[in-house]
């Protein structure tokens, strides 16, 4: 298992550093970017915190406790086939991450771990890891993958967290990979169903615009991680094949980094913060 550890980390970092590449020739990265230091900040240590800390502590965790329980269970679900073993891992893994992202807009208290990753001013590959460290901690996915890897064959998590975080980072990179599908009216039918069925670009940039009034932006819908499916079942969806002009927050104070990450252990020095309460 160790080895699938260090291989995901380098297969990762692969798809993050080659989406980046690519934006790179577009000018994401150049003289106009709106990246401050704060930003490259939050989600570089964002990042390297989830992957080489949160995520570990949570395997060692979640396994541990099952070991101590019912250690007699170990691999009890190896005999599956792999198909089911798949769906078992997948559903709920991204089932229990849209609502808990659906939540952190809703509930105060979880938004204020939640909110480093709409302050965002320009989408990109590492926008997907920009949340605070107790976000993360407590994400019930991540569980789900931990007490998995108790019952489960590790090859079989390895491929979804591979599979899942090429669509996240594909879904956040400025690339907008999408537009070809809908360029094509040959191609629409198929973007159709792949809309409908995962997140992209389009679909996921809505959910980061900075105000639902350009018509475009969907701040509480599109929900979605890796299926997107569940925002069209539970009446989150919005789909336009459009892109918002304008990322951000209203009202943004600019909070710095360790805030954004760290809070309620280190709060805003912004007087009109919310993360100063």
């Amino acid at each position: 298992m160790e080895n699938f550890k260090i291989l995901e980390i380098i297969i990762i970092g692969g798809i993050i550093i080659g989406f980046g590449i690519l934006e790179s020739f577009t000018g994401l990265y150049g003289r106009n970017s709106l990246r401050t230091k704060d930003d490259w900040l939050n989600e570089i240590v964002s990042f390297f915190q989830l992957a080489l800390l949160i995520k570990p502590v949570i395997l060692f965790l979640a396994v541990l406790i099952l070991n101590y329980f019912i250690p007699h269970h170990y691999q009890a679900l190896s005999h599956l086939p792999f198909w089911a073993l798949f769906l078992i891992v997948s559903i709920p893994d991204d089932f229990s991450q849209y609502w808990w992202h659906r939540k952190s807009h809703e509930w105060p208290w979880l938004w204020k771990w939640h909110r480093p990753h709409h302050t965002t001013k320009e989408m990109g590959v590492l926008t997907s890891y920009r949340n605070a460290m107790l976000y993360y901690l407590f994400m019930p996915n991540i569980w789900w993958l931990g007490f998995m890897t108790f019952f489960i064959p590790y090859q079989i998590i390895f491929l979804q967290l591979i599979i899942k975080q090429f669509i996240i980072i594909g879904a956040h990179s400025d690339i907008k990979w999408d537009r070809i599908l809908f360029k094509y009216k040959i191609l629409n039918p198929l973007a159709w169903v792949i809309e409908r069925t995962i997140s992209t670009p389009s679909t996921h940039f809505m959910h980061h615009g900075k105000s639902n009034e350009d018509g475009i932006s969907n701040n509480n819908g599109n929900f979605s991680n890796m299926y997107f499916f569940w925002d069209i079942l539970f009446g989150s969806a919005k789909i336009t094949r459009k892109y918002p002009e304008i990322y951000g927050l209203e009202n943004d104070p600019e909070d710095p980094w360790t805030a954004h990450i760290y809070y309620p252990f280190i709060k805003s020095n912004k007087i009109q913060s919310e993360l100063n309460i």
